[in-house]
């Protein structure tokens, strides 16, 4: 045995079957994982069968279409790799998580959104058109919104418990040059950042907020508002782009450099770099734009060797600004220091049985994980709760099950979809036995 863990770096006992042929070695796999970069337990087994799928070495491009976009690939194929093939035919994914480092597979397990929400949706949910997928009685399905499409609905965002995943079939994006143009501006309060974001969004197709997580009082919210689209083929002056080198981050953050002033030197170097000038923009490289974090390998090690959660939610339009705001309050009062909090505007909901995102505000919070982090992650949840929103599966690694239920209405429904699959649960993680009650 070995150990395996998430990207927050919580370890568990297990290990991979890792095989090109996916479809033969997914028969009796208790779940399938990617490249591990959900940062809770979502990817980890259940402690009574500790062996998982590995499928990132299934990577092959199946089949493309040029001149309409239409891609078939192997559910092992990363981002990375993707990105490498068809950014120099000008294409691109329709939706992008924040990271290159996840599969095709893992993309439809979390229905990934990214900073263009607001505009494309989400992956799995707006753009894939067929899965072909495993299920827990062994079969082998070609998986659509003609066959099968209660399956299908329920495996969008179903973190891999509907089926395992072998292949993908979506269509991906014409661009007009591989670089991005780009503006940021400084925002010096909650209320503004809200209002900015609204406003943006309704003229630019990506758009992202650093947020100081630290700030209080009248400064509560300030922050970084960075928004982009593909630059135009006069724009990008037919530069070509090259993919960034990356530096591997050597050993886990010591102590002395995991305090509080070093937090705030972070967020107070990222706003003094908009003074006096509230406005920047130019020409950007899309790595730099999409994956700010992937030119550090290893990043995770920044929070300590007791790694770290990330807290993703999203409160609904309906509860406005005063909601975000009582949100980072509790943070502030149960004594949460977020590495980084970012915040994004999302769009209506997707087709995806248990997508998370929906029309609203969203924050996304890295905490270092503490003997408080559990107390922290109910006093948040319970809040979201109250204000009708909900978490993202794909980050959690401490959501008490009677919260997940109280803020996730269709549950039921999906639970019926994916019992009708696999009545014995034949499928299941270390956090469906957490969250779902699946047996350990």
């Amino acid at each position: 045995m070995t150990t395996l863990s998430g990207w927050g770096n919580v370890p568990a006992r297990g290990r991979e079957r890792l095989s090109e042929r996916i479809e033969r070695a997914s028969a009796g796999a208790v779940l399938s994982r990617g490249l591990g970069r959900s940062y809770g337990d979502s990817s980890l087994p259940p402690s009574s069968e500790p062996i998982v799928l590995g499928t990132r070495l299934a990577d092959r491009v199946l089949d493309f279409d040029p001149e309409t976009g239409a891609l078939r690939a192997e559910a092992g194929l990363s981002l990375l790799e993707l990105n490498r093939l068809m950014i120099p035919r000008r294409w691109f994914t329709p939706v992008t998580p924040g990271t290159q480092f996840v599969t095709l597979g893992g993309m439809v397990a979390a229905d990934v959104h990214g900073k263009g929400h607001h505009r494309a949706g989400c992956f799995a949910s707006q753009h894939v058109r067929a899965l072909r997928m495993r299920v827990a009685d062994g079969r082998v399905l070609e998986v659509s919104r003609d066959q099968h499409p209660d399956l299908l609905l329920a495996t969008f965002g179903g973190m891999g418990l509907t089926g395992h995943i072998l292949e993908v079939e979506f269509t991906m994006r014409r661009v007009a040059s591989p670089w991005i143009w780009s503006e940021s501006r400084r925002v010096d309060d909650l209320d503004e950042f809200i209002a900015r974001l609204k406003e943006t969004s309704v003229e630019w197709p990506y758009q992202v907020g650093i947020v100081d997580g630290l700030a209080r009082g009248e400064q509560l919210g300030r922050g970084i508002l960075d928004y982009g689209r593909w630059a135009t083929a006069e724009e990008a002056g037919g530069r070509p782009v090259r993919f960034k080198r990356r530096v591997t981050v050597p050993f886990s953050m010591p102590a002395a450099l995991r305090q509080r002033w070093s937090v705030g030197l972070f967020y107070s170097l990222l706003v003094r770099k908009h003074v006096p000038r509230h406005k920047r923009h130019g020409l950007r490289h899309f790595e730099d734009f999409f994956y700010p974090l992937d030119t550090f390998r290893r990043w995770n090690r920044l929070y300590g060797p007791r790694g770290f959660t990330q807290y993703q939610c999203v409160l609904p339009n309906a509860a406005g600004v005063s909601a975000v705001r009582r949100l980072l309050e509790v943070m502030a009062r149960e004594g949460g220091v977020p590495y980084l909090a970012i915040m994004k505007d999302c769009g209506p909901e997707g087709e995806g049985m248990l997508s998370f995102p929906m029309a609203g505000t969203s924050l996304a919070l890295d905490f270092p994980i503490t003997d408080d982090t559990q107390r922290l992650v109910d006093r948040l949840n319970e809040l979201v709760i109250r204000e009708g929103g909900r978490i993202y599966l794909a980050k959690d690694m401490f959501t008490r099950p009677e919260h997940f239920a109280a803020m996730e209405p269709r549950l039921a429904a999906w639970s019926a979809v994916r019992e009708r699959w696999d009545p014995e649960g034949a499928l299941r993680s270390a956090q469906s036995v957490r969250v779902l009650g699946d047996a350990p």
